[in-house]
């Protein structure tokens, strides 16, 4: 069977350099704020979690918060149906702090 990657044509980081999402430590944080205005953040971080993936940001979350995420729940098979119920939980607080700068961005623009 292959996977449906048909999202990735939406995504708000498709038309950037990959080097932009494939960064290294506090670097990291700053990638992902493109997560949090992209029509398929959750489709990506899907795809993420489902093959492990090890490098780059995917769907808002760091390597190391989707590392994280995966050894706290060792269980999840079906990590779509997860996130539609416990998205919420996976919301750190400095992807919270990163949310809020986008949309403090976006309205500012917004306003001039």
């Amino acid at each position: 069977m292959i996977d449906d990657r048909t999202w990735a044509g939406s995504a708000a980081c498709a038309q950037t350099s990959p080097d932009t999402l494939f960064v290294r430590g506090a670097a990291q944080r700053t990638a992902r704020e493109l997560c949090f205005s992209c029509p398929v953040r959750m489709a990506c971080l899907v795809e993420a979690l489902s093959s492990a993936t090890e490098f780059g940001v995917w769907g808002g979350m760091t390597e190391r918060e989707r590392r994280a995420l995966l050894k706290r729940y060792p269980d999840v098979t079906d990590w779509a149906s997860w996130l539609a119920e416990h998205g919420h939980e996976v919301e750190t607080p400095s992807m919270a702090a990163s949310r809020r700068r986008v949309a403090a961005l976006g309205a500012a623009a917004r306003a001039s």
